[in-house]
């Protein structure tokens, strides 16, 4: 120990290396926390207004209009910056408000901003404003559960990623009696308005509390929340007014950043596929953006395989005077055999290893398991109504809810009026695997939707591969390409000539750089056939030594390791598109507070433009409700915004697809997008699909 002082335990931990070492707030945070977000232009004048825009149409479903009388007709409004106002309209923007914040739904990146931006503006509008936040979502409205949001408190969360400021929940305020109790909690804290973030159903849930609270002069804004992206509001003539909700980009980064380290070691360690399930439950956005950053060799868009047709099938129907109608959508059989057919390219080309990606939702595009989701909702929703009892509950194991699905088939004999679930559906479902069987018959969420994230898509999908390279690897099609100069080197160190083994061993022999071995050549003993009837080896002779290792070269074995990219991403620290998206949305949703509006969005338009062009605005939530099934029920909701599979971003990744797969001699075209920096510059200011779709945006 000469030359070395003696510290103890006290001396040590109060060293400020050791103090720095272990400080909770690293030098990342510390730059999160003294970021200042952009602001849009008309946030830097004193005062706001809002200025109807009568431009935009949407068509009306009659039950919203029924429904919603209040709040059905009100306008876009698009917020507009005044360095003054009249005496009258600058004291009632300037007169003090409480306003509350609920989170509801799962975490995004950038939720703390909404509430900074909020609460900045609510400040410098008028400095008694107050600001409340519900605790733990929904129920803290209900229950009146809330927290008075301080400088202290913002401060400490800004440009942050997750709720953790006042946490989120999944309940919704869906009745008489919270509705009551919502309107008691308002009034009780002296509310002049309710900010609800949250997806498509919280957005919904805002519209119907909006219209409940109109009498009471307590406004009610929506904020667009989910990592998902399937929050977009297009008018009737496809103007997009919200090009995507906050969270998207942070999640797809995270999730394209993980994908990319994988790429590495797949094309290092050259021995596994990887198979990434990303979220999305609905709709693929996260896949293609994914896509788009990272470059994967195969991705899976759950839109694109709707309107498939096997026009092979098409024509030897129509060779044999038939139709086939299996033709029309895809079958998870057919779209299996897509994948091997990627996996059988790339082997050929010397590569046995790789990155697919798939979205969580991609089972729901597949025809008939969306039909066997459909019909089992509908089972489970109509059991729990007739009986006032869970299924789940009363039907706790696998085997109990495959018998009453036997006695509903048994039904379907006896009542030809019931076609609920007959004894094709029952086979049909009998001929799955048992995990899958699970999984779809697995609770659903709160909404009563079918919950894709607790069933292991990728397992089913790649069960089916697994099945299918076999066969291929029995018939002599899936092989492993050999390096042409690799196998002449060998051949050369072990004394033997590779132009008299390569003809009995190649099928390509000659003609490519990468050799496939004949499609007979399926087995040791195959091999010892061939090289016997080239008269290469004697009767009972064995093969050389380099040639059984050659080919064991090409013979592939198909590895998997599956991963699942969600709530990581969901709660990543946001990136600077989102930490500037959000805290724009909290300035655009006290603007709209403070001039009057109620039953609106807070939204930013021409976020795939510069930031120079956004343009806060008011979306009414209204007109984009239609009558959907929910629980075996139809209910007003935000439809869900799906791929187009026509746009920009979409010909993009299919042009690219054949290269992304990389199915050659040569190096992967794998993209490395980096971490989500907040200490420099280097990643893309917005969403690559939002960048490629404005190529061909329509004119605002």
């Amino acid at each position: 120990m000469s030359g070395t002082t003696a510290f103890g335990l006290e001396q040590i931990l109060n060293h400020p290396t050791v103090q720095e070492a272990v400080a909770d707030a690293s030098f990342e945070l510390k730059r999160r926390r003294a970021f200042s977000p952009p602001v849009c232009e008309v946030f830097g004048q004193p005062y706001t207004v809002l200025e109807a825009n009568d431009g935009y149409r949407f068509s009306i479903d009659p039950e919203a209009r029924r429904r919603l009388p209040g709040i059905i007709a009100n306008p876009v409004q698009v917020v507009r910056g005044r360095a003054s106002l009249p005496a009258a309209a600058a004291a009632d923007y300037s007169r003090r408000r409480n306003v509350g914040i609920v989170f509801s739904g799962g975490p995004a990146p950038g939720g703390h901003n909404v509430i900074a931006g909020l609460f900045d503006a609510a400040k410098r509008a008028n400095p008694e404003n107050r600001v409340y936040g519900f605790l733990v979502g929904p129920d803290g409205v209900v229950e009146n559960e809330a927290v008075e949001i301080t400088r202290e408190l913002v401060d400490r969360y800004r440009n942050l990623g997750g709720f953790t400021m006042i946490k989120t929940g999944r309940a919704k305020i869906d009745s008489r009696q919270k509705v009551d109790l919502s309107r008691a909690t308002c009034k009780a804290l002296g509310l002049d308005a309710l900010v609800i973030v949250g997806g498509d159903d919280s957005n919904t849930n805002a519209a119907f509390l909006a219209e409940e609270m109109l009498a009471d002069g307590i406004q009610v804004i929506g904020v667009p929340k989910t990592i998902d992206g399937d929050i977009q509001v297009r008018d009737d003539a496809g103007r997009v007014l919200c090009a995507v909700s906050f969270g998207f980009h942070t999640a797809a980064r995270a999730f394209a950043n993980m994908i990319a380290g994988l790429a590495n070691d797949a094309s290092s360690d050259i021995k596994y596929y990887h198979v990434c399930k990303v979220m999305g439950r609905v709709a693929s956005h996260l896949a293609l953006e994914v896509a788009l950053q990272a470059h994967p060799n195969m991705t899976v868009i759950g839109e694109d395989l709707v309107d498939y047709v096997d026009e092979e099938r098409l024509e030897k129907a129509l060779r044999e005077g038939r139709t086939d109608y299996t033709a029309y959508g895809m079958t998870l059989r057919h779209l299996s055999r897509l994948i091997c057919e990627g996996i059988v390219r790339r082997a050929a080309a010397g590569k046995n290893y790789g990155i697919i990606v798939i979205p969580e939702g991609v089972l729901e595009f597949i025809n008939e398991v969306e039909v066997f989701i459909m019909k089992l909702n509908t089972i489970i929703a109509e059991y729990n109504r007739t009986h006032d009892r869970d299924f789940h509950s009363a039907f706790p194991s696998l085997q109990a809810k495959l018998e009453y699905l036997h006695r509903l088939a048994q039904r379907s004999r006896d009542d030809a009026s019931f076609r609920l679930w007959n004894t094709r559906d029952e086979d049909l479902f009998n001929d799955l695997p048992e995990f899958f069987q699970e999984g779809l018959l697995t609770e659903r969420d709160s909404h009563g939707n079918f919950q894709f994230s607790q069933i292991h898509t990728e397992r089913v999908l790649i069960g089916l591969v697994q099945d299918y390279l076999n066969i291929l690897k029995e018939k002599g099609v899936y092989k492993i390409g050999v390096q042409r100069s690799y196998f002449h080197k060998a051949l050369a160190q072990a004394g033997l000539n590779p132009d008299r083994f390569g003809p009995a061993l190649f099928q390509n022999y000659g003609q490519a750089e990468l050799l496939l071995t004949k499609p007979v050549i399926i087995s040791a003993k195959t091999l010892r056939q061939e090289l016997e009837r080239a008269g290469l080896v004697g009767p009972d002779e064995k093969p050389p030594e380099i040639i059984e290792k050659i080919y064991k070269k090409s013979v592939p074995n198909f590895k998997v390791q599956e991963h699942f990219y969600g709530y990581d991403g969901r709660g990543h620290d946001p990136t600077k598109f989102d930490c500037t998206y959000t805290y724009n949305l909290g300035l655009t949703a006290f603007s709209l507070i403070a001039n009057g509006a109620t039953g609106q969005m807070a939204a930013i338009r021409n976020l795939e433009r510069d930031f120079a062009a956004w343009e806060p605005l008011g979306i009414p939530i209204a007109p984009l409700m239609h009558l959907e099934e929910r629980k075996g029920r139809l209910a007003l909701v935000i439809e869900k915004a799906l791929v187009d599979v026509n746009s920009v971003a979409m010909q993009v990744f299919k042009a690219h697809a054949d290269r992304w797969l990389a199915a050659c001699d040569g190096e992967d075209c794998y993209r490395r997008p980096g971490p989500i920096r907040f200490t420099g510059e280097g990643e893309e200011d917005r969403p690559l699909t939002l960048q490629l779709n404005a190529i061909a945006a329509p004119a605002a």
